[in-house]
């Protein structure tokens, strides 16, 4: 039931309810804002609620645990063992049978005898709390100049518990986190409750220790690696208010909080906030809808904004709080470029002299480097040498990526894997099968090759292990257990390695020739990132990165550390080409198992396109990824000036377009982060 309902309603479509669970309900503002989000994505609404109620079992009670509560009186005969059972006993309101015999140091049979001598009655205890309540005043604030200043600018909007917009620009180490921490503070002081999104929740431990040291308890997490029972926990108190706090990724927007007060974005530029699936939406877009919906304020945080907040910020419609320096006396890496079309010794790999040089000088200082490329697996290629045959996926138009510490050929699209073979399976001929450009595996292998006694360690979505796995590298690498680390984009997610001294970027390039409007910008805010780990306590750091485009302006950015100009020249290019946020986007998938009914199906949307003024329809035009999981794919971008209409043009695009039949399918997605 959505809401009271209305008058007129044709009792053949009404229904009787058939349970009332005793849970508290949807606030109006919750229902506000999932209705909100349903219309902006063109989702239905009931899509969109489910992702608030995602927790199937929490609308039932949490079974009450069975306790005990001492009555007084003496067993029959005394022993020491007892008699430490009652020392205990008689300093506690009330215990849990484990928890009672743990505590006096004994079996849980000697506690079971004094029961059953009726020294104890049989009580239910309320569910325990998944986390402990977080201490605003547990820890004093440590910051000083330029942080203290940016902590104070925040408090002025957080005090005022009114919807507002800040967004807090910092270079990487310069104490972001502790300004928001003031934040929180201030929220939990006013008896609110508070919601911080991370990119990669489940992966940053350190994030959780820090808040641990200012406010003496960890947060909530939830994220899509929590088991069924937490997630179910969790989602009751958060609504029931016992939780203050949650840190989450993007589907923690959608909690149902008794009184949330504050929501933190940090990474706000990461592209892991946009959802692809089911319902489209970019959670740090949404979290500042659900800020004004509920008037209560939002923070953004980043090294690297995305240019949309930075327009914002330069428009007045967000505050903007600079922090230009790092925290301390860390200071930022000295960065260099490495032009790798200067002729150079004859190279078996793909690290540069250079680049080898460096690294082996931090190994013998017994600091860390880092190696970026941002490509799993060993190549993203393999082919025959003799008939040129190249593995394909058999569902997908892409190629198979080879990973060799597993010995597996898999697509990076729809998980398909094959064993590596011995022969080409066109020809025939035993091996020569040769792998083409490389991957972290092959650059660790290049790293064994020339520093066979360092310590090296891969981080990487796919290696063996899971999120468990690499929370315990993560934390190994913190505390200097590893020499190199090779890693893809998961290490540029806020990581803190104190013994990081060198990054080398092995293909600077990589993600600038993928016809993406973002390309450039996002190539800055990763590269950017990424050297970021280095140098952040103090000692002398910096960073390599190999390039064919020196002279590109990322490149140029990057080196310089004039990101002020990178950015002027690429909101001057957006505004020119009327793109994001100066113009609209929305992105029309057509899928189906024939690339005839695809299509064909697609052609129809076009031609089913009202004529508006202000808004045009590109294509359809094969998708980049033609062929996902057996589905051929159309796409149709459509095109419309910043104060277009674009839900109203799609709606009725909809209404006057083909039906979806057989294996056809029609995807939406408003302001489109890719374009495969």
């Amino acid at each position: 039931v959505w809401d009271g309902g209305e008058d007129g309603v044709d009792p053949k479509k009404l229904r009787p309810i058939t349970h009332v669970f005793d849970c508290p309900p949807l606030s109006k503002e919750m229902r506000e804002f999932i209705d909100w989000v349903a219309a902006y994505t063109l989702s239905p609404p009931g899509l969109v609620a489910r992702m608030a109620l995602r927790a199937p079992n929490a609308f039932e009670p949490e079974p009450m645990a069975e306790g005990l509560r001492f009555v007084g009186g003496e067993p029959e005969r005394m022993t020491p063992a007892r008699a430490r059972v009652l020392d205990t006993a008689s300093h506690g309101v009330s215990w849990t049978r484990t928890g009672l015999a743990h505590a006096a140091g004994v079996s849980t049979s000697v506690v079971d005898g004094l029961i059953s001598q009726g020294l104890f009655e049989i009580i239910f205890l309320p569910p325990p709390p998944v986390v402990a309540k977080p201490d605003p005043d547990f820890a004093s604030s440590r910051l000083q100049g330029p942080q203290k200043d940016a902590a104070e600018e925040i408090l002025c909007e957080v005090t005022k518990g009114e919807f507002a917009v800040s967004l807090i620009d910092g270079v990487t180490g310069s104490g972001k986190t502790e300004v928001y921490f003031e934040a929180i503070a201030e929220t939990l002081r006013r008896g609110k409750q508070v919601l911080i999104l991370l990119p990669e929740i489940a992966l940053t431990a350190s994030f959780l220790e820090r808040f641990q040291d200012r406010f003496g308890a960890k947060p909530a997490e939830w994220h899509s690696d929590l088991a069924p029972r937490m997630r179910e926990k969790v989602w009751r108190q958060a609504v029931t208010g016992e939780i203050r706090v949650v840190a989450g990724a993007r589907s923690a927007l959608f909690l149902p909080f008794e009184d949330l007060g504050l929501i933190i974005i940090d990474e706000e530029h990461d592209p892991a906030y946009k959802q692809e699936d089911r319902v489209y939406y970019n959670a740090r877009d949404m979290a500042v809808v659900r800020g004004r919906i509920g008037n209560f304020p939002v923070v953004l945080v980043s090294a690297t904004p995305s240019l949309e907040s930075q327009v914002n910020g330069q428009s007045g419609r967000y505050s903007t709080i600079h922090l230009p320096t790092r925290y301390g006396e860390a200071a930022l890496p000295d960065l260099h470029l490495v032009d790798m079309r200067r002729p150079a010794p004859k190279r078996e790999g793909f690290l540069s002299p250079v680049l080898i040089r460096a690294i082996g000088k931090t190994v013998e200082k017994g600091e860390q480097a880092l190696l970026f490329l941002n490509r799993r697996g060993y190549a993203p290629l393999t082919l025959c040498r003799v008939c040129g045959h190249r593995f394909q996926c058999p569902q997908c138009s892409s190629w198979l990526v080879e990973h060799r510490f597993r010995s597996q050929l898999q697509c990076h699209q729809c998980g398909h894997t094959e064993r590596t073979p011995e022969a080409c399976p066109e020809c025939g001929t035993l091996d020569h099968l040769v792998a083409c450009g490389p991957g972290v595996e092959r650059i660790a292998e290049e790293v064994e090759r020339h520093f066979p006694d360092a310590r090296t360690i891969v981080l990487s979505s796919d290696i063996m292990g899971g999120v468990k796995r690499l929370r315990l590298e993560l934390e190994a690498i913190a505390k200097g257990e590893a020499d190199i680390v090779i890693g893809t984009q998961l290490v540029a997610k806020g990581h803190n390695f104190p013994l990081m001294t060198l990054v080398g970027i092995v293909d600077a390039d990589l993600g600038l020739a993928n016809g993406d409007p973002r390309a450039a910008e996002r190539t800055f805010q990763l590269l950017s990132q990424v050297t970021g780990r280095a140098g952040r306590t103090g000692l002398k750091s910096h960073g390599l990165l190999q390039t064919y485009q020196p002279q590109h302006p990322v490149m140029q950015a990057i080196v310089s550390g004039d990101a002020s100009a990178f950015y002027e020249r690429e909101i001057a290019e957006r505004e020119r080409a009327s793109l994001p946020p100066f113009g609209r986007l929305a992105s029309i998938i057509v899928s189906a198992e024939t690339r005839h009914d695809a299509e064909n199906h697609a052609r129809g949307m076009r031609s089913a396109a009202p004529q508006v003024s202000g808004i045009s329809v590109l294509g359809p035009a094969e998708a980049p990824l033609a062929l996902v999981r057996g589905r051929y794919r159309f796409r149709l971008l459509v095109h419309g000036r910043r104060s277009s209409d674009m839900q109203a043009f799609l709606r009725s695009m909809l209404a006057q377009a083909p039906k979806e039949r057989g294996s056809v399918h029609v995807q939406l997605d408003i302001d489109p982060q890719s374009f495969l």
